[in-house]
């Protein structure tokens, strides 16, 4: 009946942990089965989960390979072999439009090309939109989304080469609301981030840690209100990626409240880091430099906790935007010829692809002292994702009928080390091309033991790590968006019943 059985495991969907005892059957690429343990199975293959926890792969939404902006950042065999390590199974990645490209197939053919035959995992891509013509809104967007397969675009409100004006966000996001992409949104205020890097310049305030001081959490604040505003004037659901401050993070609970469509995103280093890491000496805290930028106090990271805990966030990716240290295009391209500091020339980004299931993990359980529980960890990693993204169909949950890609943990007081139940992060395990990991030092109660994908081992931690290849990975061709929280067509605040139908059309 059967290519394999994983037995023995607790599994967890985003709704419930299933009573122990389960088989779970995989037949060619797909679940097959999930009910009591199957007799006679004869010559079939037996994964024995030995009571651990078993969950669908992780789908990371937001991650940057190969950018070429990034010069020392990972290629896609890395990012890969990281994502394949740490549980992850699909990646999302980004292919960005250049100001002066009036076409989003010249980045799009070269992306494929990076990609193709180099993924240890399987992938899919999103479109960075800086030069949006008409040409690009009405026929090339469409063509994506029927052709390619390609049902996502990102939108910046800063960075010089990549912010849209308000009138340009407006004009993406009445074409992107007819196709049923998911609008992503980079929300940073750009014109008060430049005014105070100016006045920062002028007193001479260039190490790392005044990063944090030049994009404080106001920049967020107000362009997180602003972009949902022109989103309800719209009516397109959006995503606010990378979100990290409390204020942005109460506008977007409460136009959730009002049932409109805005979802939001947070990510590890905003749960875990504090802003003091960027005053590490010897030019360290350059390694932590990312915007939006890590905050100042413990209040900060308990009220991202919060909106993990009571449903405000609705994916938790990555941001994986590794640049090495110590290399005079990465990170040190912030020091001049005299070892002078200038946070502006720091490539912004963190590694952390592979971290970031075992991080959150370790916080997920049943008892009072775990910030979340499994089925809100499976939500967040994978089933949202999947749902948002127009994978549901095909990933992001344990169901028959969906690829088999599975994450098979350790069972409770294994021993992850020689001597410990918990496993310390190091830069040395991991399988990026970075020189560094903001989470070296960091505990975790536990590590994917196995991982399949599409019903093949691709990781085993006891046998040597990676198994797949790095030609396994497959692109996806993803179908058009679901909306996981809210609703479109509701009436704007102040308006008056079908007063949009005279100007927003269908």
């Amino acid at each position: 009946m059967f290519d394999l059985i994983i037995r023995n495991g607790r599994l967890v969907t985003a709704a419930e942990v299933l009573p122990a005892g389960l088989d779970l059957g995989i037949k060619g690429e797909k679940i097959a089965y999930i009910g009591l343990p199957v007799p006679g199975t004869g010559d079939v293959p037996i994964i024995d989960a030995e009571g651990a926890y078993v969950t669908p792969g992780g789908i990371d939404s937001h991650v940057h390979i190969d950018q070429g902006n990034h010069p020392t950042s990972d290629k896609w065999e890395h990012a890969s072999k990281s994502a394949i390590a740490g549980g992850t199974t699909t990646v999302l990645a980004f292919s960005q439009q250049k100001r002066s490209e009036t076409t989003l197939y010249t980045s799009l053919d070269q992306y494929h090309a990076k990609a193709s035959g180099n993924s240890y995992c399987d992938y899919g891509f999103h479109l960075i939109l800086a030069n949006p013509t008409e040409h690009v809104l009405t026929k090339e967007l469409p063509a994506f989304v029927e052709q390619e397969g390609i049902t996502s675009v990102k939108l910046y409100m800063t960075y010089d080469h990549l912010k849209l004006s308000d009138g340009e966000l407006l004009d993406v996001m009445m074409v992107t609301r007819g196709l049923g992409m998911t609008t992503m949104i980079h929300a940073e205020n750009h014109d008060m981030v430049s005014m105070v890097v100016k006045r920062l310049e002028a007193n001479g305030r260039g190490d790392p840690f005044h990063h944090s001081i030049a994009r404080p959490q106001l920049v967020e604040n107000e362009a997180t209100y602003r972009i949902i505003s022109l989103a309800e004037l719209t009516d397109t659901p959006i995503l606010i990626v990378h979100m990290s401050a409390e204020t942005a993070v109460k506008h977007v609970r409460e136009s959730q409240a009002r049932l409109l469509p805005v979802h939001a995103e947070t990510c590890p280093h905003y749960l875990f880091l504090r802003s003091d890491s960027l005053a590490k000496p010897d030019f360290g805290g350059a390694k932590y430099v990312c915007s939006p930028p890590l905050r100042h106090q413990q209040s900060d990271l308990d009220a991202m906790w919060q909106a993990i805990t009571n449903g405000t966030f609705t994916t938790f990716s990555s941001d994986h935007c590794p640049d090495k240290h110590d290399h005079p295009r990465g990170k040190k391209k912030g020091l001049d010829a005299k070892g002078k500091s200038n946070f502006k020339s720091i490539p912004n980004g963190l590694p952390g692809v592979e971290t970031r299931l075992p991080l959150l993990f370790n916080e997920a359980g049943h008892d009072p002292d775990h910030r979340l529980t499994l089925p809100r960890f499976v939500q967040l990693t994978s089933t949202n994702p999947a749902k948002l993204y127009g994978l549901a169909d095909r990933k992001g949950s344990l169901s028959p009928g969906l690829d088999a890609d599975i994450v098979i943990w350790y069972p409770s007081g294994h021993k992850l080390s020689d001597a410990s139940e918990e496993l310390t992060i190091t830069n040395s395990m991991l399988h990026h091309s970075c020189d560094y990991t903001p989470f070296e030092g960091f505990t975790v109660s536990n590590w994917p033991r196995k991982v399949l994908l599409r019903g093949q081992l691709v990781w085993d931690q006891e046998q040597g790590g990676i198994q797949g290849h790095q030609d396994y990975g497959q692109f996806l061709k993803r179908g058009r968006s679901s909306i996981v929280t809210g609703r479109t067509g509701l009436v704007p605040q102040g308006m008056a019943q079908g007063e949009t139908n005279l100007w927003r059309g269908p």
